[in-house]
Formats: C-alpha cells, structure tokens, sequence
C-alpha cells in the first residue's frame, strides 16, 4: 500500500511582466517516510525550478488512490464511502476513502472516479468532489532505486565469509 505525503514548495517564479513573485505550490509523493519525500522533491524539481526553492510542508495525506489520465493536469479529490460487515461483530462498518483523479471538470472526474472503480465487489457512492491546488504527483516508480548509494567495496557476500566454530576440544576451527 502506497503511503503519500503531501508537499508544499515555496520558490520566486518569473510572472508574464518579467516580475519575480514568490509562489507555493502543491505535490504529491509516494513515499515511506517524511523525509525520503522531502528529498525526492529536492531531486526532482531541482532540475526543474531555477533558483532556490525551499519544501515547507511535508504532511502525510489521506489519499489511497491516484488515477491518472494524460489529456488533463487538473487534479480532483473525490470522497468514497462505501459498507463493509465486520467479521467479528457482524455490523456494517461505514468506510471513507479519498482518492485522486486528473479530469477536466467534476462531471468527469465523477464520471472517471466511476470507470476507475467499476471493479470493486461492493457498491459505492461518491459524496464529494473537489478540485485540488496539487500541481504534480510523483508516485514510487522503479528507477527511484538508482538514487540509494551503491553497496560497499568493503562488503562480503555472507557465502563467502569465514565462519569460527568450538571444535570438540573447546578450540576454535575455521570452517571454509
């Protein structure tokens, strides 16, 4: 399960007269901790933003679910809330959810909200629905790994390594 964090940023962004204005902005990380999506952003959008740029925030968020389409770059959060029973009491238990779809307008988010979950064995609805201020959402992707630092020289497969053993006579034996 994917954990997100949600980011603001506050840099100075160049408006059409050529004046700088200090702006904050909204994104959404995929991450473990609050700290790996404070630096993911430092790396992403440090190739990206010119000059300085400072992460303000970094909350955990309530989204479970992100949908993304390609035609649009405007993000909604739509509220889900659906029944599930409690195996041990047997009650049915109210379950909200939040999740994120990129669309045009409500009508498609909601409509898209609708496609993305027609999966889902229980019956659902869709209360709200609102646009977000989130600018871009980086998800956990594969090639992340690449940034953790290579293992050292130093390291020893645990194959190969040399084991000390207590014979029968109480002295050590070295064991290949």
């Amino acid at each position: 399960m994917r954990t997100w964090f949600q980011c603001s940023v506050k840099y100075a962004k160049e408006n059409e007269q050529g004046m700088l204005k200090t702006v904050s902005e909204k994104y959404l990380v995929d991450a473990v901790s609050f700290t790996e999506a404070e630096a993911r952003l430092y790396e992403v959008l440090g190739s990206v933003i010119r000059g300085d740029f400072q992460v303000t925030t970094v909350a955990k968020s309530n989204i479970v679910d992100v949908f993304y389409y390609e035609d649009t770059d405007v993000w909604y959060q739509c509220k889900i809330v659906y029944f599930v029973v409690d195996s041990n009491s047997g009650k049915e238990i109210k379950v909200t959810q939040f999740m994120l779809v990129t669309a045009d307008n409500v009508r498609d988010a909601y409509d898209r909200i609708f496609e993305s979950l027609s999966n889902m064995l229980v019956t659902f609805r869709v209360p709200e629905i609102k646009e977000t201020a989130i600018m871009e959402i980086f998800p956990y992707e594969k090639e992340d790994e690449e940034l953790l630092p290579a293992p050292g020289d130093n390291l020893i497969p645990v194959g190969k390594h040399k084991v000390w053993q207590d014979d029968e006579n109480g002295e050590e034996d070295e064991d290949a």
